[in-house]
C-alpha cells in the first residue's frame, strides 16, 4: 500500500481532518481498496477526527543482546503536526508500547495522533495533555524488557494492512482508516463528494421526505463518475 517516502500534503491533511473514518472507508470501498483495521479503539473520548501522515514505528521481542533505542522516542523527536505515529506490535494485547512520557514528549512536538496495534498505558496523562491515542487494549505493563524497536518508517503490517510511509491514516470514534499516499488524492475527493451528497440527504430526511425514498438515492456519487 505505501507510496515511498514523502513530504506531508498539508492540504490533503487538512481535507482529511474534515472528513470522518466512515467517508473514508466508503470511499475505499468504491474503490476496491481494503485498508480499513478493525480493532483500535480511541482509549479516551476523543472528539474530532485525528488525520494526518503515517510514521510507522514496529516492535517486537529483542532478537539479539545489542542496546535499542526506547520504542518510538527517535520517531516521536523527528515528527510534527502533520504527522501520526502508527505503532504496530501484531496486536498483541499483553504489553503496553506507548505510555505517559511519550505521550508527553509527542505533545511538545505537536503530533496528531498515536495509532497502535497492540496496548497502551497511562491513558489519563494522554488524556489530560489532549493526545488523542487509538489501540487495541490499555494494560498497566511496561514494555522495558519484553519488547524493543525494530524498524521505524518503514513499511510494516498493521492488521492485515501493509502501511508505510507516503500512506496517510484518519481514526476517530468510529475506527482508523487508512488512506494509500498512491490513491490519496482520488480517495479523498471520492470522501468530499459522499459527504456533500449525504448531506444533502440528510436536509431531505429534515424537510419531511419518507427516508426510504431518500436512501433509494439514484444521485449517490459513483467512482464512474470520477472517471475522466
Amino acid at each position: 500500500m505505501t507510496a515511498g517516502d514523502r513530504a506531508p500534503d498539508a492540504s490533503l491533511v487538512e481535507r482529511l481532518r474534515s472528513l470522518d473514518s466512515c467517508a473514508i472507508s466508503d470511499a475505499l470501498d468504491a474503490h476496491g481498496v481494503s485498508a480499513v483495521t478493525l480493532g483500535p479503539a480511541p482509549v479516551w473520548p476523543v472528539r474530532h477526527v485525528v488525520a494526518g501522515r503515517v510514521r510507522t514505528v514496529e516492535v517486537g521481542p529483542r532478537r539479539s543482546d545489542r542496546p535499542a533505542g526506547h520504542v518510538a522516542a527517535a520517531a516521536v523527536d523527528v515528527s510534527g503536526p502533520e504527522d501520526v505515529l502508527v505503532i504496530g506490535n501484531g496486536g498483541r494485547p499483553d504489553v503496553s508500547c506507548w505510555g505517559g512520557i511519550l505521550s508527553r514528549a509527542a505533545t511538545a512536538r505537536g503530533i496528531a495522533g498515536v495509532v497502535v496495534d497492540g496496548a497502551c498505558r497511562d491513558v489519563s496523562e494522554s488524556r489530560e495533555l489532549g493526545l488523542p491515542v487509538f489501540a487495541r487494549a490499555v494494560v498497566p505493563v511496561s514494555a522495558r524488557g519484553r519488547i524493543v524497536q525494530h524498524a521505524m518508517d518503514e513499511p510494516m503490517d498493521f492488521g492485515g494492512i501493509t502501511v508505510g510511509p507516503g500512506d496517510y491514516v484518519v481514526a476517530d470514534g468510529n475506527g482508523v482508516a487508512f488512506v494509500p499516499g498512491a490513491d490519496a488524492e482520488r480517495i479523498v475527493a471520492f470522501a468530499e463528494r459522499l459527504v456533500a451528497r449525504e448531506s444533502a440527504m440528510a436536509e431531505e430526511v429534515a424537510r419531511g421526505r419518507p427516508v426510504a425514498e431518500v436512501m433509494h438515492d439514484s444521485r449517490f456519487p459513483t467512482v464512474e463518475e470520477s472517471t475522466p
